[in-house]
């Protein structure tokens, strides 16, 4: 069965695993570590949850000169996480440098880590992208802009919205993966996310992961929220 992909959205080690008493001790779960919370408690925050028997998508979203990006990969590929990202707009030299990095920082016994572009942020408002950003094409047209541009640099895939990856698939050659945040169940809140489905109809769709963040973290109950949207990204409920 596939998992959701678990957003630890906290800023130290204790929240977490005040958070984790919820959960069977022998759930292996897939989580995401981002800004917040590498930047507070930095790189031994990914060794401790490796080492709890967990899946790690480290999503720091690296942009910056190829250069920079690269040698920063190299050091985060020795960190044994299982996917990682840049942004897609640092571009396809960019991009490359970071695939090249990863490659070169990897152990010979392990498996290299995906890497992911990120493509518009599922925050993100059409409208908003034209002004901010000034990228006058439709937001459609922009994120499969960027997918293309991955591919051609060689990475696994995108983090993209789930309303955007059909036509993703349609326009790069699979296997290409995409993964999907921005997941809410019925009738819940969209907070600051813009461009959301549930997961049933992520599964639907055909997005390969999908993250969750506040519908599980903020639940009274996390884990059952957990098995409520793992049911319905696996097709079982209508959730």
């Amino acid at each position: 069965m596939n998992r959701p992909i678990i957003a630890l959205d906290f800023s130290s080690k204790s929240e977490i695993a005040d958070f984790l008493t919820y959960f069977p001790a022998t759930e292996a779960l897939y989580v995401k570590v981002g800004m917040e919370l590498y930047y507070q408690e930095g790189p031994a925050i990914v060794t401790w949850l490796k080492k709890s028997g967990h899946e790690v998508f480290l999503d720091l979203k690296l942009h910056d000169i190829p250069t920079t990006v690269q040698k920063a990969m190299q050091g985060l590929a020795k960190l044994g996480v299982n996917m990682t990202n840049v942004h897609a707009a640092g571009g396809k030299k960019m991009m490359e440098a970071a695939l090249k990095g990863l490659s070169e920082g990897t152990s010979k016994k392990l498996i290299r880590p995906t890497l992911l572009a990120v493509t518009q942020l599922t925050s993100t408002s059409e409208a908003q992208m034209q002004q901010d950003q000034l990228i006058l094409t439709s937001l459609e047209e922009s994120v499969i802009h960027y997918a293309k541009s991955a591919a051609e640099a060689g990475l696994d895939g995108v983090v993209c919205s789930a309303l955007e990856v059909a036509n993703i698939k349609k326009a790069v050659s699979s296997p290409f993966i995409c993964l999907t945040p921005g997941i809410r169940l019925k009738n819940a809140g969209t907070d600051d996310q813009k461009r959301i489905v549930t997961p049933k109809k992520a599964h639907e769709i055909g997005s390969d992961y999908i993250v969750v963040g506040r519908p599980v973290t903020q639940a009274k109950n996390p884990y059952q929220s957990y098995l409520e949207i793992k049911s319905a990204w696996n097709g079982e409920t209508n959730g």
